[in-house]
């Protein structure tokens, strides 16, 4: 691991702090990304993006490209997607962070993203790390399912060295033996993660858990172990959600957690 961009102890200091619009991440204050997992429609996507912003969300999230398990299953609305997004974005002023899949998307995805995601499928695709590190635009790497903590700095590594001075990571479940939850939400690499590195460290307590009603208590438990933010997914009615519906929070609640939060991040010395 020696040489590495990301490495803590690196001469020079820590890089300069990882800025998507007017949001910060790895400051002193808790950075809540949330939205719906994917675009389903203009009415869905305005009405969580008004209800998160309200809440205390400073990016929204939504998927307009959606990986899946079965190719039969919603893969998003795709451009139509993105147009909405940047809609959504003009509506509430929040900075919008989605998904890219395929180098053949980054032009037309970072054309209208404040933020490109890397989700957990594409952690390993070395050529798509260094197409979304080389594009400008900052980079939300999310940790692969069945990656160590050193395989998904390596991951960011990829990034870092096309010139990218944008990261953040997201730790959001890996597999396990144990089935209660759809991952294991593994907490420990938040700590050692800033261990190791500069990075700024998220937690997606939504895709680690998979049960709307352990996203709170995990969203807590990621601010007090040292999460520099959460990443929420949000549908007014879950039971209809095209995707991942188990485990979106309804706005009501994500209100609720967001509230629950604050006082969380007051005992370890942070802001929301």
């Amino acid at each position: 691991m020696s040489g590495m961009l990301f490495e803590k102890n690196r001469e020079g200091g820590p890089p300069p702090p990882v800025k998507v619009g007017p949001v910060t991440f790895g400051g002193n204050k808790i950075v809540v990304i949330a939205g719906p997992c994917t675009v389903e429609s203009r009415a869905q996507l305005m009405e969580i993006a008004c209800a998160v912003k309200e809440a205390g969300a400073s990016i929204l999230r939504g998927g307009a490209f959606k990986p899946r398990t079965s190719p039969t299953s919603f893969q998003g609305l795709q451009e139509e997607g993105l147009a909405l997004l940047a809609e959504a974005r003009e509506r509430t002023g929040l900075p919008i962070v989605t998904e890219v899949l395929d180098t053949s998307q980054l032009n037309e995805v970072a054309a209208v993203a404040d933020m490109i995601q890397i989700g957990s499928r594409n952690m390993c695709n070395s050529v798509l790390l260094r197409r979304a590190g080389a594009s400008g635009k900052p980079v939300f790497l999310k940790r692969g399912m069945g990656a160590t903590v050193n395989e998904f700095l390596l991951a960011a590594e990829y990034v870092l060295r096309e010139g990218c001075a944008a990261l953040a990571l997201c730790e959001r479940g890996i597999r396990s033996f144990e089935d209660s939850t759809r991952f294991t939400l593994d907490l420990n690499a938040v700590p050692v993660i800033k261990e190791r590195s500069w990075l700024p460290i998220l937690v997606d307590p939504s895709h680690g858990t998979g049960v709307a009603s352990l996203v709170a208590p995990m969203a807590r438990a990621a601010i007090a172990c040292g999460a520099d933010g959460i990443m929420v997914e949000v549908h007014p009615r879950p039971e209809t959600a095209l995707c991942d519906g188990n485990q979106c929070e309804t706005p009501e609640h994500f209100f609720e957690m967001v509230r629950s939060l604050k006082a969380v991040a007051e005992s370890v010395g942070r802001t929301l």
